[in-house]
């Protein structure tokens, strides 16, 4: 008899997994079951499950004093991740696993009354933080493919607490897992830009705005194809390297978000209804999880109708459109996360969304219009790179042969083509780039110094849009292939940013 073992785990807070050791002892006394280490609810309800698992998958429950320490303690744990490992450190302390098999493991699962291993949210960061270390993981075969996308990670996965104790008895042993082929098909298509009928100035918006990753607003009367070019914005972008999906991947992990392992390179598209709540968007909650700006890390946020969202959530997305990062902060715990996303954002002109219509008469007064327009306060305007009108389209527009509309594949090279000049000149894209290295990147002749300046005075342009002119009129000039800066460049880089 044992009486003492000591297993791996890991805990969860925003995106990273700190470890956890999970102590347990077997001690004389009346029969008993105790966790100590600041464990929330769910963990205490943990010992049922515990308790059950181990009967119902033909192992003794020990009938002694039973005491488990979750370390360290002052970290809160929460959630059903610690059955697993309880569990198992229980079944060692008693001599039914022999524990010199478990050692340089870490263990994380919850359990069925049946002793079945069922999936927990934050698999991708504890796998992550187990390869950093060093370690096998051992959790249940819902977890392992998105587990998988970590190099260097050994991955035992299991069905069963009966399943995994004939693994580490010996008496089944099983193979590390790898993902089946059949589910490494290539993902679903998206939607093609060629759908979309005339609005040639918003294309080449789109163009500029995926080249660049800026943030986008487009205003037009309903119907023009404003959430339809949004849409299409996923289909000009590459996919995301390793280190960007992972990190994209932990934060929909830490959601509880399904993973596809076919589609998991892809860049996340995020479109909320006007109705969410900040916390929905930002982030919350007693026990801190990610919102939609963190849910579209490395990729988009779409907002359609922006001014009927509530002033407070459009007000919460200028921190993270800053620093492309938030700390959620509550009584006892903290947990930052991720939110570097591209903003693509739509709006109509008025509350009846017809003003300045070619055919059709707005109702509204230039009160109400007004009024309808400041919902969006101007600092989170000023953090806008891009700003277009996307109007009506003519009806002749809807005649012309499909064949003549450019598709999102070739859009898709010229914008794979511009990033990656940026990466070689600066080793990130042109929206991220700082003042100081606007200077250097960005460098204007006395002329061109000259006329942006004239713009700004004329348009009382703030110092913040000068630097995103400057940032999209770089985007221009790597779309066309120059190293320089020129008055074209400039000029419509100042043209997108006044096109409401």
């Amino acid at each position: 008899m044992h009486n003492l073992s000591l297993i791996l785990s890991r805990s969860s807070t925003g995106i990273d997994a700190p470890l956890i050791t999970v102590e347990t002892h077997l001690g004389n006394g009346l029969p008993s079951f105790s966790i100590v280490g600041l464990p929330e609810k769910a963990v205490q309800e943990s010992r049922e499950r515990v308790r059950a698992a181990i009967v119902n998958a033909n192992f003794e429950f020990p009938a002694r004093r039973i005491t488990v320490n979750l370390a360290p303690a002052d970290l809160p744990k929460e959630g059903s991740r610690f059955d697993l490992p309880i569990a198992i450190g229980i079944l060692a302390a008693s001599g039914q696993i022999e524990p010199q098999a478990l050692e340089q493991h870490e263990f994380i699962g919850e359990l069925a009354l049946s002793g079945e291993l069922r999936p927990v949210r934050g698999a991708l960061p504890a796998a992550l933080a187990a390869a950093r270390s060093g370690h096998s993981l051992v959790l249940s075969v819902v977890n392992a493919d998105e587990s998988a996308c970590v190099n260097d990670l050994r991955i035992l996965a299991f069905s069963s607490l009966l399943q995994l104790s004939e693994h580490f008895n010996g008496t089944q042993p099983a193979a590390p897992w790898r993902p089946e082929p059949g589910r490494l098909e290539k993902p679903l298509p998206l939607p093609d830009l060629r759908d979309v009928i005339g609005q040639e100035q918003a294309k080449r918006a789109l163009l500029i705005a995926a080249a660049g990753s800026h943030s986008l607003l487009m205003s037009g009367p309903p119907g023009t194809g404003k959430s339809m070019l949004a849409s299409r914005l996923p289909g000009l972008l590459p996919e995301l390297d390793e280190e960007e999906a992972l990190e994209s991947a932990a934060v929909r992990s830490v959601a509880g978000l399904e993973f596809d392992i076919a589609g998991w390179r892809r860049p996340p598209y995020r479109a909320p209804h006007h109705s969410a709540s900040p916390a929905a968007i930002v982030g919350g909650g007693s026990i801190p999880a990610p919102g939609e700006v963190s849910l579209s890390h490395q990729g988009i946020l779409f907002l359609d109708e922006l001014p009927e969202f509530d002033r407070r959530v459009l007000e919460a997305l200028r921190e993270p459109l800053e620093n492309g990062h938030l700390t959620i902060s509550r009584a006892g715990r903290q947990a930052e996360f991720p939110a570097r996303f591209q903003l693509v954002a739509a709006m109509n002109p008025c509350p009846c969304g017809y003003h300045g219509h070619p055919t059709r008469a707005c109702r509204c007064s230039a009160e109400q219009i007004d009024r309808y327009r400041s919902r969006i306060s101007g600092p989170l305007m000023d953090r806008i790179d891009i700003q277009i009108e996307v109007p009506a389209v003519p009806s002749r527009e809807f005649a012309s042969p499909d064949g003549n509309r450019i598709s999102s594949r070739q859009l898709r090279e010229e914008v794979a083509n511009a990033r990656q000049r940026q990466l070689q000149r600066q080793h990130g894209l042109n929206s991220r780039l700082a003042p100081n290295e606007l200077e250097h990147h960005c460098r204007l002749g006395s002329e061109q110094r000259y006329l942006v300046v004239r713009a700004m005075e004329k348009l009382a342009l703030s110092h913040r849009a000068y630097h995103r002119v400057l940032k999209v009129a770089r985007t221009i000039a790597d779309l066309a292939g120059s190293d320089r800066l020129e008055d074209r460049h400039l000029l419509e880089a100042l043209n997108l940013r006044i096109g409401r």
